[in-house]
């Protein structure tokens, strides 16, 4: 009898560790928007489902998902806040996520989709219809417009992935990055004319660690632009074009600013665009900085300035006229950089005179004008050069 009485306890522990084993390696609770209302016929406004939707999975201790399906999905501007729960949030979207048609409606808004205060968001795929078009017109007209929205902003963020997203015509700058840290960007592809104001692809500031890889960026501004503060910055594998290159800067805008420092950008391909690897500052007085740069592996097709730095930017001569850049530059590589320039002057140097770029390095540097040495141009600037060269005679 004994026996049978620890046996039959026995096989009571083994249920009850089983049961406790299944629920705790249980899958992490899914929520799907249209199950909060959300509609995929791209005119219902589904902002509330969105809301209801994080809700849940920012309240939830476990891991969790929120889950876009296909068809298209009418969202105003939504702020998606935290802190949250847990840190590890996946949004899945299948679908795609439209803006008001009417620029009115988001246009003063800063951001359209807003992330604030979270830690460990990842979101897959899916696709964001900006609808800027309309905006653009009425900026290029010279009406009174208003300044138009982000597309997707987070601000003080950490550990945040974007993989295989898709954006498409922001009223302004797509994606921003602003004081986050340790982000990851891959496989996004950012598409909009070459004649849309302000849309950046991508603009990281006051952000450390963020990485961008792999990135598909045809636009009317910078592809890339990284502005004050931003640090250990990895851009790899990026093709840019339509746009306004990859840009540091505007820095100096401001008297006390946050340098830039730590930035690598390597195999990157510009094709027709304004600016291949720029930097520039405000030619007024600022304690920014930018330092330890690396340029590596580019390639340029038909670019108007493939590589220059500009420490005299002063847009329509307001606020600048007469005064010199602060801003100190200093460790900028250029290595491995070829192809064709679309102006005689492909290397451009127009540097600080108070303040004069200083350890400019080019390395194993061809860029050609019409089938033709380019030509070069140095303001300012110290530097060496070493291996092949072309055009020569500047640093």
């Amino acid at each position: 009898m004994d026996n049978k009485m620890c046996y039959f306890h026995f096989l009571i522990s083994i249920l009850l560790l089983s049961i406790f084993n299944t629920s705790s390696l249980a899958a992490p609770p899914s929520y799907n928007v249209v199950s909060f209302g959300a509609k995929p016929d791209g005119r219902t406004d589904s902002t509330k489902a969105f809301l209801s939707a994080w809700a849940n999975a920012c309240g939830s201790p476990r891991a969790a998902t929120i889950y876009v399906p296909p068809g298209r999905f009418f969202l105003r501007n939504v702020a998606f806040q935290g802190p949250c729960k847990n840190n590890r949030i996946t949004i899945r979207i299948d679908g795609t996520l439209v803006a008001p048609s009417d620029y009115h409606v988001i246009g003063n808004a800063v951001n359209w989709l807003f992330f604030e205060h979270v830690d460990g968001v990842t979101l897959n795929s899916g696709i964001l219809d900006g609808q800027g078009t309309a905006l653009w017109a009425c900026k290029n007209s010279g009406k009174n417009c208003p300044s138009g929205a982000t597309s997707m902003g987070f601000s003080n963020c950490n550990n945040i992935a974007i993989n295989g997203l898709t954006s498409l015509n922001s009223q302004m700058y797509h994606v921003v990055f602003n004081g986050c840290n340790n982000v990851k960007l891959k496989g996004v592809k950012v598409l909009a004319s070459g004649n849309s104001p302000n849309t950046d692809g991508v603009h990281v500031q006051l952000s450390s660690g963020v990485t961008i890889l792999n990135t598909r960026i045809s636009t009317g501004d910078d592809c890339v632009s990284i502005g004050p503060g931003t640090s250990n910055l990895w851009i790899e594998n990026v093709a840019c074009g339509p746009g306004h290159g990859i840009s540091i800067g505007s820095l100096g805008k401001d008297l006390n600013e946050a340098g830039v420092q730590n930035v690598t950008v390597k195999t990157v391909t510009f094709t027709g665009t304004q600016n291949g690897l720029r930097i520039k500052s405000w030619g007024r007085p600022s304690n920014g900085f930018a330092r330890n740069i690396l340029f590596q592996n580019a390639i340029m097709k038909n670019v108007q300035n493939p590589i220059i730095i500009d420490q005299n930017y002063c847009p329509d001569n307001i606020g600048c006229p007469g005064q010199v850049s602060g801003v100190k530059i200093s460790d900028v590589t250029y290595q491995d950089v070829h192809g064709t320039s679309a102006t005689e002057v492909a290397v451009n140097f127009d540097c600080s005179s108070k303040y004069p770029c200083s350890r400019i390095r080019l390395e194993d540097v061809k860029l050609t004008y019409k089938n033709q040495p380019a030509a070069a141009s140095c303001s300012h600037a110290d530097g060496s050069a070493s291996g092949l060269v072309q055009p020569k005679g500047c640093l």
